[in-house]
């Protein structure tokens, strides 16, 4: 794929690389995750905030982290602003080891901050530890120490390892492994797990990803800034927002959020999340998100959407239920998508699940006629074939199409006022 292929006109495409890391029998127990700018990238930016939040918006959101680790454990590299708390981590302490790059200057605020996000539960480690480098206050706060064995010398290394087993919790990892004499001294100077090229180059995963409205986000912070939220506005301007939308479904998977539970509307999602959780991924995907959203595709996924609820009253299909149905239909045409591999580890209802990929029920029918009403290509079904159909004829279908597009106009331009 070349890099002007990876910006495609109806999204854009996040690449994660995953390097694993193996213990001393040889079987990969954790996995590294890395942003890629591009999927030929052979490296990672590494201290750049932006970067950290797409690798954790993607890692949680886009892929599912069951998809990506396996079930094994996750090594994330954080920067300043997270260890201090500047931005959020919208993820409980069991989905990830947090890990402190060697180019954050370890200061009071920073040795605080990782003590309470070590209070809280998370799991640290330390890369690419040297002794004198100034992160000896955080040994005692870490559970895996890295220690560069491509740059450092055999008594560099040796100091760094006897430093660490002062701390009888530790457990060092060798990373950077490139050659066998390297992987060899590992071994000999006892380290428990081992990284590098010479077991494992970095695999890199792509994904599509719809690009988000800034502006329906930050709206949203302030009203979940607000001292009385109001979840209608709140539920509102989630259903407003495609990409939002898709990612917050993909968040309250059990992975994702230790929840075993189903949703069937963008409430349920609302509700089952909590508000706290929400305002956490807002403002990780403000930072996180780097193109805008194109203004005529982001029109049609959500008209696609009012038309569904309107036309689901016909049938006796919940409004809301319609919503997120015609909004998950519309974002898998736009991708190109079959909808049984978009819908994959997303916590939706069967009965939801089953109108999206099977189009059985009032519901998959009120989809169909939403689609084929606004596909050109499509041929639209014969009068009264569809059970939407039975009870809103083509002069009325024509009404509730105009008032979704007056609808989605008007939300638009709310938005768009004054910027």
């Amino acid at each position: 794929m070349s890099e002007q292929a990876e910006a495609p006109e109806n999204g854009h495409v996040v690449h994660v690389a995953r390097q694993p890391i193996y213990d001393r029998e040889g079987v990969m127990v954790a996995e590294e995750l890395l942003f890629r700018a591009r999927a030929t990238a052979s490296g990672a930016d590494r201290s750049d905030s932006q970067a950290t939040a797409r690798v954790l918006v993607a890692a949680f959101t886009e892929f599912g982290l069951q998809e990506l680790a396996g079930g094994r454990v996750c090594f994330v590299n954080l920067t300043r602003d997270f260890l201090t708390g500047r931005l959020p981590l919208p993820f409980d302490g069991n989905h990830a080891v947090l890990e402190i790059l060697e180019t954050t200057m370890v200061d009071d605020a920073v040795v605080a901050g990782v003590t309470e996000l070590v209070e809280q539960g998370y799991t640290v480690a330390l890369d690419r530890f040297t002794l004198g480098g100034g992160h000896e206050p955080l040994l005692p706060l870490a559970t895996y120490v890295k220690i560069d064995m491509l740059h450092a010398t055999e008594p560099e290394v040796r100091a760094a390892v006897a430093e660490c087993r002062r701390h009888g919790h530790l457990r060092l990892i060798a990373e950077r492994l490139e050659t066998p004499e390297a992987l060899h001294l590992a071994y000999r100077l006892g380290f428990e797990l081992f990284q590098g090229d010479v077991l494992g180059r970095p695999h890199v995963n792509s994904t599509l990803t719809l690009a988000p409205a800034r502006l329906t986000r930050l709206r949203m912070l302030q009203a979940l800034s607000a001292e009385d939220v109001d979840m209608d506005e709140v539920v509102d301007l989630v259903g407003q927002d495609a990409a939002l939308s898709l990612r917050l479904l993909r968040a309250t998977n059990a992975a994702a959020t230790g929840l075993n539970r189903t949703v069937s509307s963008i409430r349920d999602t609302v509700v089952t999340l909590g508000l706290n959780r929400i305002r956490q991924w807002v403002t990780l995907m403000l930072v996180a998100d780097l193109t805008e959203s194109d203004p005529e595709q982001l029109s049609g996924v959500l008209v696609r959407a009012r038309f569904a609820q309107f036309l689901a009253g016909g049938v006796g299909v919940p409004g809301d239920v319609a919503y997120i149905g015609g909004l998950l239909s519309a974002i898998a045409d736009l991708f190109d998508e079959p909808a049984d591999r978009m819908l994959q580890d997303l916590p939706l209802d069967p009965s939801l699940v089953d109108a999206l990929t099977t189009g059985r029920g009032p519901l998959g029918d009120v989809l169909a006629t939403a689609r084929a009403y606004m596909t050109p290509s499509a041929e639209m079904p014969p009068a009264g074939a569809l059970p939407a159909q039975q009870s809103v004829d083509t002069a009325d279908m024509a009404m509730a199409y105009l008032s979704a597009v007056r609808a989605t106009n008007a939300t638009l331009a709310e938005l768009t006022a004054g910027v």
